[in-house]
């Protein structure tokens, strides 16, 4: 891989005697790092730590995670282990037991989503924001299969949210960067690499900026970052932020055995990562809490009209049994399909559909056409589904991987039932068993289509 020279300059200037040990670092083989979902799976005692995430794990090598039925159950998340210091941010400056409205304001693909679902409280709503249509599906995808249930998947652009004043308590911005933190993990980076870019991403980060930072709240904090080291998009674009509002800068407590550079220019408080000094790839983030204190309005609220609508009793009463603690939902309809959202956030949902674009919200539980009612798959991969209230069956691998192959499979017994499909009692999907045959009904756009070798186990790195 070849540096850009312009490149290889500034960061000979900024780092110094380092400048070496960086340069060799980009060209080590990537680290592979995973975080778990609690509330799917263990945390595994065999795998070395992220220092700054309670979830994070290191793998020793990297093995095709498309054939591992796991992450398709949304057991896990690969994730680059220098992005999930976005967990110390919150942990350190929000109190994360109270309910929360919180904004991911460029989600795709979804790891920072996940990440911030995983911390929240069951009270709080997390907005997952992404401008790129086909992107905020694949984000939706990710969502899904994480399965919260307080999550709402947006498509709009950063302006749009100027609808919500003052609706959000935390704001993560992941701007859209010039990439050199990624130059380990992809040489095409570096070909698309320049100073041109560059001021166009540092230009383009403070529109995003000044875009939504009045749907932030008064005392609201902004965690912002980029997989970028140049200054010109990381304190430099804080500095500018400050010139522009009244902001605090915020100092977050690093173990120094971490390798994470502390930096403070003009006030703002930065925390860079190095492939030579951290394992993980490059990536900058500030905080910053938002001068003022938010005042809740006075007086009587205007009579409000909905744009959700509740389901029918009969509806209610086909699917309120298919989550635990059903009680805590408001359980809505939409055309066909019946969905579940959390009554706690059920008014600031609403807020959201009536101002911006929904992909999707809360849990999609079931299609209701006539008297034939289906469940569908947000339901088998949500964290809230009662087990109990359906059949079911685990798969072996070769069969959970035929399963996510939309192959037709046999269970070896008949019946007329959904049956809910297992891999090591984690949820995969629905199928339909009429008599002794099967129909599958995984999505089909989240199909694997990698061909399943022979070899399995070796394929999966076991």
């Amino acid at each position: 891989m070849e540096l850009p020279q312009s490149f290889s300059t500034r960061m000979q200037s900024m780092l110094d005697q380092e400048y070496a040990a960086f340069e060799s670092a980009l060209h080590d083989a990537a680290p592979v790092s995973i975080r778990i979902n609690r509330r799917k799976a263990e945390i595994p005692t065999s795998l070395e730590p992220v220092n700054w995430s309670k979830t994070g794990f290191y793998l020793q090598e990297r093995p095709l995670f498309t054939l591992d039925p796991s992450i398709h159950a949304g057991a896990y998340y690969v994730q680059e282990a220098s992005s999930m210091f976005l967990e110390q941010a919150l942990v350190q400056t929000t109190d994360l037991t109270a309910p929360l409205q919180v904004l991911d304001l460029c989600g795709a693909p979804g790891g920072k989503s996940t990440h911030i679902a995983s911390l929240l409280s069951e009270d709080s709503l997390l907005v997952s924001n992404e401008v790129i249509r086909s992107r905020s599906h694949i984000l939706a995808e990710n969502i899904t299969k994480w399965g919260s249930g307080n999550v709402v998947v947006t498509n709009n652009d950063p302006r749009d949210f100027s609808k919500l004043p003052a609706f959000f308590d935390v704001m993560v911005v992941d701007a859209p960067c010039s990439g050199e933190g990624m130059f380990r993990k992809d040489s095409q980076a570096t070909q698309e690499w320049s100073e041109e870019n560059v001021n166009l991403c540092s230009q383009r980060q403070q529109r995003i900026l000044m875009d939504v930072w009045d749907a932030l709240k008064p005392g609201g904090i902004l965690i912002y970052s980029t997989c970028t080291w140049n200054e010109s998009e990381n304190e430099q674009n804080m500095s500018w932020l400050a010139e522009q509002h009244d902001l605090e800068s915020l100092a977050l407590t690093l173990d120094p055995d971490w390798g994470i550079v502390a930096t403070n220019q003009n006030g703002i408080n930065g925390y860079r990562f190095y492939p030579h000094r951290v394992k993980g790839e490059g990536f900058f983030m500030a905080v910053v809490r938002k001068s003022g204190l938010h005042e809740p309005a006075i007086g009587k609220a205007k009579k409000k009209k909905y744009k959700l609508t509740a389901a029918g009793k009969k509806e209610k009463t086909l699917v309120e049994n298919w989550l635990v603690e059903a009680d805590n939902f408001e359980i809505l309809q939409y055309g066909e399909v019946i969905s579940a959202i959390p009554q706690a956030i059920f008014e600031a949902v609403d807020d959201i559909y009536q101002k911006l674009y929904v992909i999707y919200a809360g849990t999609e539980i079931a299609e209701v056409n006539g008297k034939k009612t289906k469940p569908l798959q947000a339901l088998a991969l949500s964290q809230h589904l009662n087990r109990k209230a359906f059949k079911t069956v685990d798969l072996d691998l070769e069969h959970a991987l035929r399963y996510l192959r939309k192959e037709d499979i046999s269970l070896g017994s008949g019946g007329n039932d959904w049956v809910l499909l297992q891999y090591k009692q984690l949820p995969l999907g629905w199928a339909k068993q009429i008599g002794s045959r099967i129909n599958n009904y995984y999505p089909k756009e989240w199909r694997i289509r990698m061909e399943i070798p022979k070899d399995l186990k070796e394929s999966l790195g076991s």
